[in-house]
Protein backbone atom coordinates (compact mmCIF):
# COMPACT_ATOMS: atom_id res chain seq x y z
CA UNK A 1 0.00 0.00 0.00
CA UNK A 2 1.40 3.39 -0.96
CA UNK A 3 0.99 6.41 1.24
CA UNK A 4 -0.76 9.45 -0.18
CA UNK A 5 1.53 12.25 -1.34
CA UNK A 6 1.02 15.48 0.64
CA UNK A 7 -0.38 18.33 -1.43
CA UNK A 8 2.62 20.60 -0.86
CA UNK A 9 5.00 17.84 -1.94
CA UNK A 10 3.03 17.16 -5.12
CA UNK A 11 2.78 20.88 -5.86
CA UNK A 12 6.54 21.32 -5.36
CA UNK A 13 7.25 18.40 -7.73
CA UNK A 14 5.03 20.01 -10.35
CA UNK A 15 6.75 23.38 -9.92
CA UNK A 16 10.20 21.81 -10.18
CA UNK A 17 9.11 19.89 -13.28
CA UNK A 18 7.78 23.05 -14.91
CA UNK A 19 11.01 24.86 -14.06
CA UNK A 20 13.10 22.07 -15.59
CA UNK A 21 10.95 22.19 -18.73
CA UNK A 22 11.48 25.96 -18.90
CA UNK A 23 15.26 25.54 -18.55
CA UNK A 24 15.21 22.94 -21.31
CA UNK A 25 13.27 25.24 -23.63
CA UNK A 26 15.43 28.26 -22.79
CA UNK A 27 18.47 26.21 -23.75
CA UNK A 28 16.78 25.16 -26.99
CA UNK A 29 16.94 21.46 -26.16
CA UNK A 30 14.47 18.72 -26.94
CA UNK A 31 13.35 16.18 -24.35
CA UNK A 32 15.32 13.57 -26.32
CA UNK A 33 18.52 15.64 -26.18
CA UNK A 34 18.22 16.10 -22.41
CA UNK A 35 17.53 12.40 -21.97
CA UNK A 36 20.64 11.46 -23.95
CA UNK A 37 22.82 13.90 -22.01
CA UNK A 38 21.39 12.64 -18.70
CA UNK A 39 21.73 8.97 -19.61
CA UNK A 40 18.03 8.23 -19.32
CA UNK A 41 14.96 7.90 -21.50
CA UNK A 42 12.75 10.53 -23.08
CA UNK A 43 9.81 9.14 -21.09
CA UNK A 44 11.66 9.61 -17.80
CA UNK A 45 12.49 13.24 -18.59
CA UNK A 46 8.86 13.82 -19.57
CA UNK A 47 7.67 12.28 -16.27
CA UNK A 48 10.07 14.52 -14.36
CA UNK A 49 8.81 17.59 -16.22
CA UNK A 50 5.22 16.64 -15.36
CA UNK A 51 6.15 16.50 -11.69
CA UNK A 52 5.72 12.78 -11.23
CA UNK A 53 7.53 11.72 -8.09
CA UNK A 54 8.70 8.35 -9.34
CA UNK A 55 12.05 9.49 -10.74
CA UNK A 56 15.20 8.43 -8.90
CA UNK A 57 17.27 11.14 -7.23
CA UNK A 58 20.28 10.22 -9.37
CA UNK A 59 18.22 10.67 -12.53
CA UNK A 60 16.91 14.02 -11.31
CA UNK A 61 20.47 15.18 -10.64
CA UNK A 62 21.66 13.94 -14.04
CA UNK A 63 18.88 15.93 -15.72
CA UNK A 64 19.78 19.07 -13.78
CA UNK A 65 23.42 18.54 -14.81
CA UNK A 66 22.35 18.18 -18.45
CA UNK A 67 20.47 21.48 -18.13
CA UNK A 68 23.39 23.26 -16.47
CA UNK A 69 21.65 23.89 -13.15
CA UNK A 70 23.10 21.12 -10.95
CA UNK A 71 25.27 23.52 -8.94
CA UNK A 72 22.24 25.71 -8.22
CA UNK A 73 20.23 22.70 -7.05
CA UNK A 74 23.03 21.62 -4.71
CA UNK A 75 23.40 25.15 -3.38
CA UNK A 76 19.65 25.47 -2.82
CA UNK A 77 19.72 22.74 -0.17
CA UNK A 78 22.95 23.88 1.49
CA UNK A 79 21.96 24.76 5.07
CA UNK A 80 24.87 27.19 5.37
CA UNK A 81 23.38 29.28 2.56
CA UNK A 82 20.45 30.18 4.85
CA UNK A 83 20.35 32.66 7.73
CA UNK A 84 19.39 29.81 10.10
CA UNK A 85 22.27 27.63 8.96
CA UNK A 86 24.78 30.45 9.21
CA UNK A 87 23.52 31.32 12.70
CA UNK A 88 24.03 27.72 13.80
CA UNK A 89 27.32 27.24 11.92
CA UNK A 90 29.44 27.74 15.02
CA UNK A 91 27.76 24.79 16.72
CA UNK A 92 29.05 21.33 16.01
CA UNK A 93 26.62 19.06 14.22
CA UNK A 94 25.77 15.78 15.91
CA UNK A 95 26.76 12.61 14.06
CA UNK A 96 23.13 11.47 14.26
CA UNK A 97 19.90 12.70 15.71
CA UNK A 98 18.14 10.25 18.01
CA UNK A 99 14.61 10.33 19.26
Amino acid sequence: MTRPVPFRTKHAAEQIGANLAAWRKLRGLTVQQVAERAGTTRQTVARLERGEGTVRTETFLNVTRALGVLDSVVKSVDPYETPFGRARADQSLPQRVRR
